[in-house]
């Protein structure tokens, strides 16, 4: 059996998990801003993790992209470390910001320049706008069959076979390939990598690919800005706050008092 060839979209966001006091809003600018490391979309590290299980079974050759305006390759190379085989940073100021459509319009012309390949994986949604757009739209622009809300995937005589995630439980779904796969976090959380694994890919790779707008043939004029409508800071918290002094008991009752009040 020939090589199974996989993309797996990797988006690179300030860590979710940051405590709330990371967080700030300008209204005026109609930004968030997070004050915090970087990371992988954990869901598409989930994305990854499924890659990486496929390839346990049988020959294949993952590569992930990932795109923005400048994507940090010391946060990326930790899917090399993971077991993936090749990573390509789209890197442009155009890339900045862009809604779902723009994202998969760059994302579907970037692939179409790599060539061949059977599998697209990418995570269920983004970790820091959870729009989760962006997987489908890059299936209908490439005009694959996509499956959503993946939580186990196995590949069987050319085509892919999935557990379909959906509220009673799951669906089976097959689709021949190629075709895109958008993984859920039932698949679980990517797999450990020792410190001492990623040190090594950080000193001992090489450099990593890095294309901009005009290497794979997008032009700013067909790119749209994501449109924020309105945004405010989020409520303070701490008015209003009450105390409810007593046992456990007699403070669920003052609870349960407060809650029929609130009616």
């Amino acid at each position: 059996m020939k090589e199974l060839r996989i993309i797996v979209c990797a988006k690179e966001i300030p860590d979710p998990e940051a405590p709330l006091s990371d967080v700030s809003v300008d209204a005026e600018k109609m930004e968030v801003i997070v004050d915090a490391p970087q990371v992988i979309s954990p869901f598409d590290e989930n994305a990854l993790e499924a890659a990486l299980r496929i390839k346990e079974d049988m020959d294949a050759k993952i590569t992930v992209l990932s795109m923005g305006k400048k994507v940090s390759d010391t946060v990326l190379r930790k899917t090399l470390a993971a077991g993936a085989d090749e990573l390509i940073l789209l890197e442009d100021e155009a890339f900045e910001k862009l809604d779902s459509n723009s994202i998969a319009s760059v994302l579907a012309d970037a692939i179409k320049k790599i060539g061949e390949y059977d599998l697209i994986l990418t995570g269920r949604q983004g970790g820091d706008w959870d729009s989760g757009q962006v997987g489908l739209i890059l299936g209908e622009m490439l005009a694959l069959p996509s499956i959503s809300l993946a939580r186990e995937i196995t590949i069987e005589d050319g085509s892919v076979l999935v557990k379909k995630s959906i509220p009673e439980g799951y669906e089976l779904v097959r689709a021949k390939m190629p075709a895109l796969v958008t993984v859920s976090n039932e698949v679980g959380e990517l797999r450990y990598i020792s410190r001492t694994k990623m040190l090594k890919m950080m000193r001992g790779a090489g450099s990593i690919p890095s294309w901009s707008a005009e290497d794979f043939g997008v032009t700013q004029e067909t790119l749209e800005k994501m449109g924020i409508m309105a945004l405010s800071s989020p409520p303070d918290m701490g008015r209003d706050c009450r105390f409810l002094e007593g046992t456990a008991d007699e403070q669920a009752g003052k609870l349960a008092a407060v809650f029929k009040d609130l009616r």
